[in-house]
């Protein structure tokens, strides 16, 4: 036990300097690897990654500032909104059975395997920096025609972005009319607003006021309503309250976390 505690310590300590102190892109290309072999010493059947199927004692944790226990999952590189979001999917949509054109912005590494062998999706993915993606795009300004794809995916972007209304707008936009995105960031329930001020530059500034160096905002309860702005029918869905305690514990799932589901409103609507 206390040789355990010891190693979560150190892992702990190691990915929190990793995600503070390394690039996105680079971490990304390494990551895989690494955790992978980390992943021997999880070795159990306590919980499981609904994406891969693959079992474990635990998750590992993650965080940049405060870290959370059995969060990260080692081989598919899921967090807790990853996992609810995938359970989201293929519960309540026809994701997995429809012909669609996706576009995937800031892909996440746990999707982009699974995606690219599905037959019935035809798989776009777009980021400013990401190795990954297949094509270089700034979200505020998506090189694709209006009415392109039938599902946008672009979590954990908004709030790093400077005009997030635009890059919200530039989304609609690029959806067929009828045709639907997930636009996921982080929100705290206990703002009425999202806190947001322009001059606030300083990196170690915007780490203490929105917790991360790179955040422009800190989203508030008032974050649906913004996609609103953009166009959007928004359907703010409490899909946790809809799946039972144990099925929380074996996928580890964030303990909130509404999904916005937004759509493309039809001309005749």
């Amino acid at each position: 036990m206390f040789v355990d505690q010891i190693f979560e310590s150190s892992m702990k300590y190691i990915i929190s300097f990793v995600l503070r102190k390394i690039p996105r892109k680079y971490i990304q290309a390494v990551s895989q690897y690494f955790l992978r072999i980390i992943s021997i010493f999880y070795s159990g059947d306590n919980v499981e990654c609904p994406i891969n199927g693959k079992t474990y004692r635990k998750f590992l944790p993650y965080g940049r500032l405060k870290s959370r226990p059995n969060a990260l999952c080692p081989s598919s590189l899921s967090l807790e909104r990853h996992r609810l979001l995938w359970l989201f999917l293929k519960n309540r949509t026809d994701f997995f059975s429809e012909q669609i054109k996706l576009l995937h912005i800031a892909p996440e590494l746990c999707f982009m395997d699974v995606f690219e062998k599905m037959k019935n999706i035809e798989y776009v993915t777009g980021d400013l920096e990401s190795p990954w993606a297949k094509v270089k795009m700034d979200v505020l300004d998506i090189p694709f025609q209006e009415s392109s794809f039938d599902v946008v995916f672009c979590n954990h972007v908004m709030e790093h972005v400077e005009n997030d209304i635009r890059a919200m707008s530039e989304i609609n936009r690029v959806l067929k009319p009828g045709g639907w995105a997930i636009i996921q960031s982080p929100v705290y329930s206990y703002l009425a607003k999202t806190l947001e001020d322009p001059s606030v530059t300083s990196p170690r500034e915007r780490e203490r006021i929105y917790g991360q160096d790179d955040h422009m905002r800190k989203y508030g309860k008032d974050y649906g309503n913004r996609l609103r702005k953009a166009g959007f029918k928004v359907t703010e869905e409490n899909y946790l309250d809809e799946l039972s305690a144990e099925v929380k514990r074996r996928y580890a799932l964030p303990e909130e976390e509404t999904i916005y589901f937004c759509e493309k409103q039809r001309a005749d609507n």
